[in-house]
């Protein structure tokens, strides 16, 4: 029996929460001048990744599909939790990030040049080393991870 199922909401709402995170980058950097570190530009790429993907398992019908779409969802999220906790504990400590997976990974991509407003970094991660509130601003994106993550799973669950 070919059954259809309806959009999962939760993929809408890990949408719009990821290209709002690059939205909020975006504005720190270009209005506040908050210049992104290589690792902060891999975690908007991370996100992107995870907002088109929702986006995929949002107008997707088929339960099977939405559910490998949420483990996809859930992984790179994770690799974005990863990636905050690399800046925050190793490569923030460092005087220069260049040569890091990050900076290579972006290189690869060729988005730092094709989209340099978005993906090119312009400092270096000790000097993009800075608290938002009084909260290191690797750590928001850390929280947002996490949150991508546990709703992937909840969309996951759902589907079953």
């Amino acid at each position: 029996m070919n059954q259809r199922r309806r959009a999962a909401p939760g993929f809408a709402l890990i949408a719009l929460l990821a290209f709002g995170a690059v939205g909020v980058a975006l504005y720190t950097q270009h209005a506040r001048d908050m210049q992104p570190c290589p690792w902060c530009v891999l975690q908007r790429l991370v996100f992107v990744a995870i907002g088109a993907w929702a986006v995929i398992g949002f107008v997707m019908r088929g339960g099977l599909g939405q559910r490998v779409v949420a483990i996809i969802v859930s992984l790179l999220a994770s690799a974005g939790i990863a990636a905050a906790l690399w800046q925050h504990f190793v490569a923030a400590a460092s005087a220069s990030c260049n040569q890091t997976f990050a900076d290579k990974f972006i290189a690869a991509t060729g988005l730092d040049g094709l989209l340099p407003d978005v993906f090119a970094a312009y400092a270096s991660c000790a000097d993009a080393k800075v608290d938002l509130f009084g909260v290191p601003y690797e750590f928001y994106s850390l929280a947002l991870f996490a949150v991508l993550d546990m709703l992937a799973v909840l969309t996951l669950l759902r589907r079953r």
